[in-house]
């Protein structure tokens, strides 16, 4: 389970970008002036996609934005780990899934690899590149083993597979991602093995309606 800490080191300053702000006012809009404290979530997220990370001057720029208390800010940052309050690899942030169906099938042999590639777990690698990290259920159990690299899910890994993903990440590539056996999504490997004319679902065995039930106005009683 990863725990959330704040940096030893901190930059001096932080600032929103034109982009970010934008984003933010919108957020910050969707509530009531008194509920603006309701956006904290979607604009640390903002700040997040922003810098890579979450700083202690973002949460006080964010605290003041939203005229909340510090430490209010800095609880919600702490307690989802979806936010990195230390900075993350600028190749590629590796987010190893260590629950039940994806331990037992081999995510300790995934985190051996990052281990091994990177570093030890929650630490920037040597070269600033990579950060690696064991995590929850991502809810991709059927796909079992997975990582979330950045953004996009890796999925029925081997070592490997994500040795190669992971060298393709340092070489400035940018691998697809999705199952690495057979299947498409989360179908059974090798394709469906029910419901499999298209019919039940492209629309064509459907009969055409020429008006939709309920369309027309109700007459007024007489």
């Amino acid at each position: 389970m990863s725990v959330r800490r704040l940096a030893k080191e901190q930059p001096a300053a932080f600032a929103f970008s034109k982009a970010t702000m934008q984003k933010a006012e919108w957020w910050i809009a969707k509530y009531p002036a008194e509920r603006k404290q309701s956006a904290v979530i979607p604009i640390l997220w903002l700040v997040q996609k922003q810098e890579g990370w979450v700083s202690e001057p973002a949460i006080r720029k964010i605290a003041d934005l939203l005229a909340m208390p510090y430490i209010r800010v800095l609880e919600v940052a702490t307690f989802y780990t979806m936010f990195m309050l230390e900075p993350v690899g600028s190749a590629a942030l590796v987010q190893v899934c260590g629950t039940t169906p994806c331990m037992i099938r081999g995510a300790g042999e995934l985190m051996k690899v990052c281990k091994d590639k990177i570093g030890p777990k929650q630490t920037l690698s040597a070269d600033g590149r990579f950060y690696w990290e064991e995590v929850e259920c991502l809810g991709a159990c059927v796909n079992a083993p997975m990582a979330m690299i950045n953004d996009y899910y890796f999925e029925d890994l081997t070592p490997e597979n994500l040795k190669s993903i992971l060298d393709d990440f340092a070489a400035g590539k940018k691998p697809k991602p999705g199952p690495r056996v057979d299947r498409v999504n989360s179908a059974p490997e090798g394709g469906p093995l029910t419901l499999t004319d298209p019919k039940l679902y492209d629309g064509s065995a459907a009969k055409k309606i020429k008006t939709l039930p309920n369309s027309k106005p109700a007459k007024a009683p007489a």
